[in-house]
């Protein structure tokens, strides 16, 4: 006669919190594979939905262009994707910070200056 076993209990776990460190190391891996890290993931799904892209969020390089050739993003895009960064995350993207040709470079230097200033 077989005997039934009560399913065994799955632990719960903590979702890990992502610090500026940990994302340094994480880009070092992906960049090697050409892949995306977690928070670039995040990021990606957050430009695709916030400018109705068509592409799929993990179609995107992180280390391809944003503007331009690349992901074809423009100026206006730039404006609506800071203000989707700034109710995501808690801090203000500014439209004369002379830093933002570097910022927005690649869905990789995006990641960086969010996850480096980010609130929430």
């Amino acid at each position: 006669m077989t005997q039934l076993h009560p399913p065994a209990q799955t632990p719960t776990v903590d979702a890990p919190t992502v610090d500026a460190q940990t994302v340094d190391a994480q880009t070092a891996n992906a960049a090697s594979l050409g892949a995306q890290t977690a928070p670039e993931r995040q990021v990606a799904e957050l430009i695709v939905g916030a400018l109705q892209l068509e592409a799929a969020p993990g179609s995107i390089d992180p280390d391809g262009r944003m503007f331009g050739e690349g992901l074809g993003l423009d100026s206006i895009d730039a404006l609506e994707l800071a203000l989707a960064i700034t109710r995501a995350y808690g801090f203000e993207l500014r439209s004369d910070d002379e830093r933002n040709h570097q910022i927005f470079a690649s869905l990789r230097s995006l990641t960086r200056h969010i996850e480096a200033h980010r609130t929430r």
